[in-house]
């Protein structure tokens, strides 16, 4: 029940975020309104697979996919 409220909370602070951002970019409220709407919306989708992820990677080293030469975790 946290993380449906959490996903809920942080969506709509998002559309308000991504309304005021895409307005202020463009001068234009439908245009604002629609990338405010669908930003959000995809990054509230992804919230609580992205929580998921962490949750089940907690104590497992992370792997990184390039390390610069130097390994790292071996």
């Amino acid at each position: 029940m946290r993380l449906l409220l959490k996903t809920i909370s942080y969506g709509s602070l998002h559309v308000c975020v991504a309304t005021t951002v895409a307005y202020t970019l463009t001068g234009n409220f439908a245009l604002s309104l629609g990338i405010g709407l669908l930003e959000p919306l995809v990054q509230t989708l992804v919230f609580p697979l992205h929580e998921w992820v962490w949750e089940h990677r907690s104590g497992k080293p992370l792997h990184l996919l390039h390390t610069h030469g130097a390994p790292l975790n071996e």
